[in-house]
């Protein structure tokens, strides 16, 4: 059943006539003051003159787009994180590689703060069934919370575990982004398959709109652009872009580009 609030706000995430380009920029929470984070201001006021759909921040960082918004530039969407979890670390944070996570705020604070859009977790594939199933019962409940408020509520679901080599293998992308579409996500936010082909087949096995994530930064502005041509071939609904953003010596330029290319007014060069 439609449900008026969360289309709405949907709306102001996901643009009906283009692919939405959202900043995540609530890396610090899990990985500390890593480099672009040290200015949170600064940095969020180029997102907002780069034309970002949206951005994700971590409820404690939402004063300083209250400040940064202050421009001549219309403010983008905001995406609040709700949880932390022990499964991005490295085994250099995380020697045991043992999960664990756990909700830091609630969709009601998201809401009386002015996000229009909630995120959490979905990790799978670490062979924890206790962790699996504490997994499962966060979402569901945060997705129930969801529908109560009418706020949208996008999954970022990943596959990690000491034994599982692929964590884009498409099998996996196909299980977990399902499975968070299931419980009551709205938006699936999760990794690149590595082409389109086999990332158009995840897209078609998910019935709700699907947001490729960036990860590392590991190459040119040029490289990301073409990574991005290659996600809008595949069908996604957007791009959800970090360190790929954040880390660019020119933000705003770079993402002019990247709207772009989502817009599909022009090709990537090489």
């Amino acid at each position: 059943m439609s449900q008026p609030g969360k289309d709405i706000r949907l709306r102001r995430i996901l643009p009906c006539d283009r692919r939405a380009l959202v900043i995540a920029f609530d890396h610090p929470v899990v990985h500390g003051p890593i480099p672009g984070t040290d200015n949170p201001t600064a940095q969020i006021a180029r997102f907002i003159e780069g034309k970002a759909d949206a951005i994700l921040l971590n409820l404690g960082s939402f004063r300083y787009l209250a400040d940064a918004a202050k421009s001549d530039y219309p403010p983008p969407g905001l995406i609040a994180r709700l949880d932390w979890t022990t499964a991005l670390g490295t085994p250099a944070i995380n020697p045991a590689m043992e999960f664990h996570s756990c909700l830091v705020g609630h969709p009601e604070d998201a809401v009386r703060a002015g996000a229009d859009a909630v995120i959490t977790f979905l990790v799978l594939g670490c062979g924890d069934g206790n962790f699996e199933r504490r997994e499962i019962q966060r979402v569901g409940t945060v997705a129930r919370e969801c529908e109560q408020l009418g706020i949208p509520l996008i999954v970022e679901s990943l596959a990690r575990g000491k034994n599982l080599r692929t964590p884009s293998d498409p099998e996996w992308l196909k299980l977990h982004s399902r499975v968070a579409a299931e419980l009551g996500a709205d938006v699936i936010k999760t990794e690149y398959s590595g082409d389109p082909g086999t990332m158009r087949t995840v897209i078609d096995a998910c019935p709700i709109p699907i947001l490729v994530l960036g990860g590392t930064r590991t190459g040119s502005d040029d490289d990301i652009v073409q990574v991005t041509q290659a996600i809008v071939d595949s069908g996604a609904a957007g791009v959800f872009f970090g360190r790929n953003v954040f880390q660019a010596e020119d933000v705003p330029a770079l993402m002019h580009h990247l709207q772009a290319v989502l817009r599909g007014k022009v090709q990537p060069s090489g």
